[in-house]
């Protein structure tokens, strides 16, 4: 490899791990959108009580001392959202016991913050992207692209604009206050996108697991002073879910990680109901995978390198797990630029544009079926191990899309 190639993998490696959400990462920073204030509460109705929305909202503003802060519809689960921001007198805690008392209310829960699991040159680096030849994926010889698929990207706003992204971002959908000025110079969001669905053999950039996918973008995630890390809230990971559901997404890339969350589990079970793929990145370093790989319908994702080596996580799932390119991985970056990136936020991309693929050859395929190919066609390390067959499955697209009925040869 050229050394001044080694130079800026040296430079520019960032690395991206999953973290648990901590409202104090806010603290002290200049014009937080309303969406990620920790101190509210979101209470959701079911249509079954249409009748009383507004009665209940009386009743809940009358009887606790709490201010509305904003409310939205989940179509796709049949509920209205109200949120509250609860008084500095009072705790925050003691408000929503009592709510959950109330059996007018569905559900009470915290509005909680998750991180975007996360990310400078220009030139032609396709020799560089070692991703698509690891698994597989550059067998397929543009025999399928994911074409007429369209994948929800859950993340940071991305740039559409970019040379490798442009026509292939199809929808672009906000819902973080203030989030539009910012939509375009996201970085995570625009790393993930590219990972998925960069132009194919256009002679500059990287090429895309998925390039004929239809990719919706849906910013939910936000960056806040000098982070590096975007962060996302409850109340706008459920609007957005909620879209994506409604617009008829297929796959949803969930490159992000946070606590347990009962109504974006309520939001994703749907999902699951309706024979969408949900991917989802994996802490690879904490004693658990986090919220929502750890959901037993999710595909949970972690990161493996140039070698097809993985670290295996201190924990288990019931599901199989599934590895995939997250280390130093060459993707787009805002303003027609590149980076070398790390962890299972860039993993998660890949699968999702490898579900795109499967899809488009088989299109009445269920997310269960797809899990099970993807483990089933994939490599495992060869461990002498009782837990061999939990351990996590390398990706094998060809393999994949072989047992599909596409005519590969898989050597």
């Amino acid at each position: 490899m050229n050394p001044v190639h080694l130079i800026l993998i040296a430079l520019s490696l960032l690395i991206i791990s999953g973290c648990n959400a901590i409202s104090s990462k806010l603290e002290g920073i200049a014009g937080v959108p309303k969406q990620f204030d920790s101190r509210q509460i979101i209470v959701t109705l079911s249509e079954d009580v249409r009748d009383q929305w507004e009665s209940i909202n009386r009743d809940i503003l009358d009887r606790f001392d709490v201010q509305p802060a904003g409310k939205f519809p989940l179509k796709s689960i049949r509920v209205n959202c109200l949120v509250y921001r609860v008084s500095e007198m009072v705790e925050v805690e003691e408000v929503a016991r009592r709510l959950r008392s109330d059996n007018r209310i569905e559900l009470v829960q915290f509005n909680q913050v998750f991180d975007g699991l996360q990310g400078h040159n220009t030139a032609s680096y396709q020799d560089l992207s070692y991703g698509p030849k690891l698994i597989r994926a550059d067998l397929l010889n543009n025999t399928v692209t994911g074409k007429g698929i369209s994948i929800a990207v859950i993340d940071t706003g991305a740039d559409k604009e970019h040379v490798d992204l442009k026509g292939r971002i199809s929808v672009t959908e906000n819902f973080v206050e203030g989030g539009l000025a910012t939509f375009s110079n996201d970085m995570h969001g625009t790393a993930v996108t590219g990972i998925i669905a960069s132009q194919a053999n256009n002679g500059t950039g990287i090429n895309g697991i998925a390039p004929g996918a239809k990719i919706d973008v849906y910013k939910a995630c936000w960056y806040g002073g000098r982070q590096e890390k975007a962060l996302c809230s409850s109340w706008t990971l459920a609007k957005a879910v909620d879209a994506a559901i409604n617009n008829g997404n297929r796959v949803l890339n969930l490159s992000l990680s946070g606590p347990g969350d009962p109504l974006l589990e309520k939001l994703l079970s749907e999902a699951d109901n309706r024979d969408i793929t949900v991917v989802a990145a994996a802490s690879e370093t904490g004693a658990e995978p986090g919220f929502p790989a750890s959901l037993p319908f999710v595909i949970p994702v972690i990161s493996s390198g140039p070698d097809g080596e993985y670290d295996i996580p201190q924990w288990r799932l019931e599901q199989s797990v599934i590895a995939a390119p997250g280390v130093e991985i060459l993707t787009t970056m805002p303003g027609d630029r590149y980076d070398f990136l790390s962890g299972s936020s860039l993993a998660a991309a890949s699968v999702s544009g490898v579900v795109a693929l499967m899809l488009e050859k088989q299109p009445w395929l269920k997310p269960e079926s797809i899990r099970e190919t993807l483990v089933k066609t994939g490599r495992k390390k060869n461990l002498n191990s009782p837990e061999n067959n939990r351990l996590p499955t390398l990706i094998d697209v060809c393999q994949a899309m072989k047992s599909l009925g596409l005519k590969l040869i898989c050597s």
